[in-house]
């Protein structure tokens, strides 16, 4: 080898050395950079890439009544779903390379599925075949629907590859139709398998309701196993206990006697409503026709979210006591104040007002016009007052306004302002017409009477339990007083004059109990037509008892009833709706006889 060969060997060595230790520093920065430098943000990258993560769901929360019962519950039911694709087609390969199947043959299995889910193992057979017959490439045959978990199990212990069992979670109502339209119900997203409120409680609580999801994190190896140790979880935290101050067994015999009621009228809805005069807490909000919130496709669109809180009516004469309420609360008048009324009048604006009897002129004191339900009279006497002011007491005796309960969709009724009020307006507002009402507004006034002149907001919710014990009440208006308690017990003798010698005095009468209570007779208002209907009204009874102690107010309402057309036809569902309530609250008997102390006329 010559002196040029080998230095040109050397030279080649030398370079490959250096290509080497340069690719070895290069690497070595590399490796510093990756474990070193940048390790964690390249963990991070790594984990994100076989990081997986599935979701937990929490269990929506109960509704129970002021008793505990439970009013609606969530459950979890799971469908059994085929591939037909797959049928006798899943193998796993042995050693030698044989296939060896994962499942029984198709029939063995059907039958075994057929035996958990108590259907024949034909008709199992016939679904897919038939699923399979219309679409030769579905991979989608739904055997069923509502299983329980017991039954998901014992399908999931068969081992079968081409059978799943999505789960759904579900809402269940234990007591139907009871306070259905006041509890409201859910529906069912598809793609989440859970449930969304619709209507009722189940919406205007979705917050305490709702749960919170958790989750299972967790790294998969290449093979698709999970990493030991790479498992962590975030538990999912259920959804709250909504408790109402609705009482279910009371709800339950007030619903079944109103629909009786309702329907022997022939009237088109009716409800009952009960508030307790202390704390005025809704102790059952009963109507019909209601909704099963199990099923409400069975019932009429019109009753799926209920007629207690939506239903706008004239309240009529059960409001003339809203007259004399603010008479004596501004100092216009006094029980024994006196008007000269006829049967029939015209005033000097031209406005016409007629009593429902003939009769010659009277001279009514204000507590007679009550008693006798004079709209004459209450015209008249709502003259010692100006239109500003009877708007501002009406306003302030919750006409217009949503009660404190706020239920989901809930009406605040129509109250013009005076300004607007024409001439018939200008007296129809002084016995009850011209402005609508609900339910709920009537029991409010009611319950500010009964309880000396205080209004205590109304209340259907008592409370929501979060899941770890948690307890929360709603807020509440604060209590108002809005009558002297002086005038409160003058007008309470005044409305239970009415009840002894008014016109359902008989009908309404609870032997041991005196009763203070108010009828209510209004022309039904047709929106399409604008006008009044001809010989259609909305009927109501509202009172409170015993009137020497008040311990509950009830309104009973009645829509356009046809066999009776006047308030009598109310008064035996009030009768029966005011026993049940003093019965089931065990409320003692009056202490002291009912006394006429006010004179009709002067």
């Amino acid at each position: 080898m010559t002196p040029k060969d080998t230095r040109i060997r050397r030279r080649r060595t030398v370079a490959v050395f250096g290509t080497v230790s340069v690719l070895m520093v290069a690497f070595s920065v590399r490796l510093v950079d990756i474990q070193v430098v940048n390790a964690s943000e390249y963990v991070a990258e790594s984990k994100l890439k076989t990081q997986q993560s599935k979701p937990i769901a929490g269990t929506r929360g109960e509704i129970v009544d002021a008793n505990g019962a439970v009013l609606a519950v969530s459950n979890v039911t799971y469908d059994a779903v085929i591939d037909p694709l797959n049928l006798n087609t899943v193998f796993r390969l042995a050693k030698d390379g044989t296939k060896i199947p994962l499942a029984e043959e198709w029939p063995a299995v059907s039958e075994k599925i057929a035996a958990i889910i108590g259907v024949p193992g034909e008709e199992i057979r016939s679904t897919v075949a038939n699923n399979f017959a219309d679409n030769p490439n579905s991979q989608y045959a739904l055997l069923t629907t509502g299983l329980s978990t017991a039954q998901m199990e014992q399908l999931k212990g068969l081992a079968i590859p081409y059978l799943a069992m999505p789960s759904h979670e579900s809402r269940t109502y234990p007591d139907g139709a009871v306070a259905g339209s006041v509890i409201g119900f859910t529906g069912t997203d598809p793609e989440k398998g859970t449930v969304f409120p619709q209507a009722g409680v189940e919406s205007m609580e979705n917050a305490c309701l709702t749960p919170t999801a958790g989750s299972q994190t967790f790294q998969m190896g290449g093979n698709g196993e999970v990493i030991p140790g790479s498992m962590t979880e975030t538990p999912a935290v259920n959804g709250g206990t909504v408790q109402l101050t609705i009482d279910r067994d009371l709800n339950w015999y007030l619903q079944q006697m109103i629909a009786e009621e309702a329907q022997s009228k022939g009237a088109q809805s009716g409800t009952v409503t009960v508030v307790e005069v202390a704390t005025g807490k809704i102790r059952a909000a009963a109507e019909w026709p209601t909704v099963d919130p199990n099923n409400i496709d069975g019932s009429n669109p019109n009753d799926w979210y209920g007629h207690i809180f939506k239903d706008l009516f004239e309240p009529g004469s059960t409001f003339k006591a809203a007259t004399a309420a603010m008479l004596l609360e501004s100092g216009a008048a006094t029980p024994m104040s006196t008007v000269s009324a006829s049967g029939w009048e015209e005033f000097p604006n031209g406005a016409r007002v007629g009593d429902s009897f003939s009769h010659d002129t009277y001279n009514y004191t204000l507590a007679g016009a009550l008693i006798d339900s004079s709209n004459v009279a209450l015209s008249k006497f709502g003259d010692l007052m100006t239109p500003e002011a009877r708007h501002d007491f009406l306003a302030k005796f919750g006409v217009g306004s949503k009660t404190a309960v706020n239920f989901d969709g809930e009406q605040a009724g129509v109250l013009h302002p005076a300004d607007q009020w024409d001439n018939q307006t200008h007296y129809a507002t002084t016995f009850g017409q011209a402005f609508q009402v609900t339910a709920p507004q009537v029991a409010s006034f009611y319950q500010m009477i009964a309880n000396d002149g205080v209004k205590k907001p109304l209340q259907l919710v008592e409370s929501c339990t979060a899941a770890d014990g948690t307890v929360t009440t709603p807020k509440v208006p604060a209590d108002e007083r809005l009558l002297s308690e002086q005038n409160a017990s003058q007008l309470s003798t005044m409305i239970e004059n009415v009840a002894e010698q008014g016109g359902v005095a008989d009908l309404i009468k609870i032997p041991g109990y005196r009763i203070a209570a108010k009828t209510g007779t209004a022309q039904t208002y047709d929106e399409a037509t604008q006008a009044y209907k001809s010989d259609l009204y909305d009927v109501s009874v509202v009172g409170y008892a015993p009137a020497d102690d008040p311990k509950y107010v009830v309104i009973v309402t009645l829509k356009e009833p046809t066999t009776v057309r006047s308030s009598t036809a109310a008064a035996p569902a009030f009768q029966k709706a005011m026993t049940q309530v003093l019965k089931h609250y065990r409320v003692m008997p009056s202490q002291t006889p009912f006394t006429d102390l006010l004179p009709k006329f002067g």
